[in-house]
């Protein structure tokens, strides 16, 4: 097993940008996100469904950045909630310039005994609240000629893995609604690109993963380890600055997973 490298050091990546970052409460990716943003320059702004947890991330980022940044409750399946989102978020920072979305649904089970009730919630929450967050993103950024989209999607939208037949098939989606998209916002100078990641590893995941399933995951590895979350975010602050310019319809697999 390969050593985690050092926290690299903050580079101004997205200074003088807007950052809005869905499902950023707990240590997972999204909260990682907001926290290299932040640190890149950014006013970043967050959402979650989670009150205690949202609270906490504020408050954790206020740390980095010296002012607790606009925190708001919301659930990216209802599109009530995130019309609600956007205009809170852009009176509160002026705009959105690049829009994180992080939310996402799993759950495991073998198709043949998936229920409806574990099927449609992951479908909802991963894929059509990810087209929810995206359609209300390109209505605020596309008359203005500028924004950048990123989305988490995930390794297994390409590769199988067993009990993963919803989540893969949410994660297959946004990557096709990744491309789709990107085409139509071109034009407007919107850039859309997605991330791919295999394994990363932070305390909510080995909640509600075996040990057995998580080491066998790890020897799929390169390095021997599961990615950090701010491995993941790295990548992600570089789709939404300005190096990757160039770049739209794409999916990065931040991923060090072989066959």
């Amino acid at each position: 097993m390969t050593a985690t490298p050092p926290y690299p050091p903050a580079r101004g990546l997205l200074a003088g940008k807007t950052v809005l970052v869905t499902a950023a409460a707990g240590t997972g990716i999204g909260f990682a996100t907001a926290k290299r943003c932040a640190e890149e320059g950014a006013r970043v702004a967050i959402s979650d469904i989670h009150e205690r947890r949202l609270g906490e991330a504020a408050d954790g980022l206020a740390e980095v950045t010296g002012e607790r940044p606009p925190a708001f409750l919301a659930n990216v399946a209802v599109e009530d909630d995130v019309q609600q989102l956007f205009t809170r978020t852009i009176d509160a920072l002026g705009g959105v310039d690049v829009l994180v979305n992080n939310a996402g649904l799993g759950g495991t089970a073998n198709l043949a005994e998936m229920t409806d009730e574990q099927w449609f919630p992951v479908l909802d929450v991963t894929l059509n609240g990810t087209m929810r967050m995206m359609r209300a993103a390109l209505q605020h950024m596309m008359p203005r000629s500028h924004g950048v989209i990123v989305n988490n999607a995930s390794v297994v939208g390409w590769r199988a893995q067993e009990g993963q037949s919803h989540y893969a098939a949410a994660k297959a989606g946004v990557m096709a609604l990744t491309r789709c998209a990107a085409l139509e916002a071109a034009q407007s100078g919107v850039r859309i690109n997605a991330v791919a990641p295999s394994l990363a590893m932070h305390p909510f995941l080995a909640k509600v993963t075996t040990d057995e399933l998580l080491a066998e995951l790890t020897t799929r590895e390169a390095f021997g380890r599961a990615a950090e979350p701010w491995e993941i975010a790295n990548v992600i602050v570089f789709l939404a600055s300005d190096y990757s310019s160039y770049m739209t319809g794409e999916v990065i697999s931040v991923s060090s997973q072989h066959p």
